[in-house]
């Protein structure tokens, strides 16, 4: 049989991780290896095991106090039917997986008798908007529409109907919550769950509401001026509070989350904060400097090319770019690429005046004649190349 893995290893936790550490680390393996979680997956089970036990012995003082002195051997010979040679039929998991496993049940950890009917806050619901690239950057207001449930009037939001009232859940004698026995690698566990028969209300509705149908509520549709704030990038959601679903026994309602899509734009690219873009700049500009035009988020502006200025130069319009979600006054920076632009098309004059210029300078156009690397002329009159 191979040898048992360290219990910390396990865990993934240094030797001195406190119990909020360790339950940490439990609970994302738990998660991800889970049998409900995995169904069929052997390896994924036998991980899980390996993981509750390391958990079930370093969460206990006396049995951790055990493993740092002895390691695996303070559990060998022990009782049978636990993992590893540790008896784990006497332990009590019942806050460990009421706690950690509440939500794969559909419920989260309640362990209170109460807390099953109490106020919960109501989900939130989710639209989205589109923006242009300027809209983004600055800021705007945007009309959105949903569908909202809004407290039935015939019943005043009991669901029941009228002249009738809810009465207490037997099932859960008015709790919102049952307790449930599953078995586990260690033996029966007990957990938690909202109760089946009322939703966790802890009331019943016999005689439904012919409005509502029953559940208190009707849906309508509403509009909604959002606020965009300055500086939101594509995917990012604004939150709208109190806008979403009704809250239960009297909780908050949820929030609505406004997704923005933004627009690409034509010339400019955002990376954060930044803006970029590409300014075609002709040879003359780039060779005796000169004033170009460059569009910008806050306008077009003027820009001083340096004489001698090489293509592919990059320069920063500092303050030009993306303001900050955060702070509006803190703005990043538009960078500019300049590419000398080719013309395509020459008078006869232009290429006199061009072939001149050339002369004046270095002489480009009889660079290879002056090098001495060309044969003379074929029978066809092209050149020979000179290169293997």
């Amino acid at each position: 049989m191979a040898d048992k893995r360290d219990y910390y290893e396990v865990l993934g936790v240094d030797k001195n991780a406190d119990d909020a550490a360790l339950k940490k680390a439990y609970r994302a393996l738990a998660k991800k290896y889970h049998p409900d979680m995995n169904p069929g997956d052997k390896e994924a089970e036998v991980k899980f095991k390996e993981a509750s036990e390391a958990y079930a012995v370093l969460s206990d003082p006396d049995k951790r106090r055990q493993y740092d002195q002895f390691g695996h051997a303070a559990f060998e010979g022990g009782a049978g039917g636990g993992a590893g040679g540790f008896d784990f039929g006497g332990m009590d998991f019942t806050d460990i997986f009421g706690d950690i496993f509440g939500d794969f049940f559909g419920g989260g950890s309640r362990r209170s008798s109460g807390a099953g009917n109490g106020p919960m806050k109501g989900a939130s619901l989710r639209t989205s908007v589109r923006l242009t690239f300027e809209e983004a950057v600055f800021g705007c207001k945007k009309e959105i529409e949903i569908t909202v449930k809004e407290t039935c009037k015939k019943c005043n939001g009991s669901g029941a109907k009228p002249g009738t009232s809810p009465e207490t859940c037997s099932k859960c004698g008015g709790k919102g919550q049952v307790v449930f026995t599953s078995q586990s690698f260690f033996g029966t566990v007990r957990n938690v769950r909202a109760c089946p028969d009322c939703g966790g209300s802890g009331k019943i509705v016999k005689e439904k509401c012919p409005d509502c149908s029953g559940s208190g509520y009707i849906p309508m549709r509403k509009k909604y001026s959002v606020d965009i704030p300055a500086g939101i990038d594509n995917g990012q959601c604004t939150r709208m509070p109190g806008l979403g679903e009704p809250g239960v026994n009297g909780g908050a309602r949820g929030d609505v989350l406004v997704e923005v899509i933004v627009q690409r734009h034509p010339i400019f690219q955002r990376q954060q904060m930044n803006i970029y873009s590409t300014v075609p700049i002709s040879f003359a500009v780039a060779a005796l400097g000169g004033e170009v035009l460059i569009d910008t988020v806050d306008g077009k502006v003027i820009y001083d090319v340096k004489p001698g200025t090489q293509t592919e130069t990059r320069i920063r319009l500092k303050g030009k770019g993306v303001p900050s979600v955060r702070n509006k006054e803190l703005r990043g920076d538009h960078y500019v690429t300049l590419v000398i632009q080719t013309p395509e098309k020459l008078s006869q004059e232009a290429k006199d005046a061009l072939k001149r210029f050339d002369e004046l300078t270095d002489d480009s156009l009889n660079a290879a004649k002056r090098a001495g690397n060309a044969e003379p002329d074929d029978k066809d009159g092209k050149k020979k190349k000179f290169w293997k």
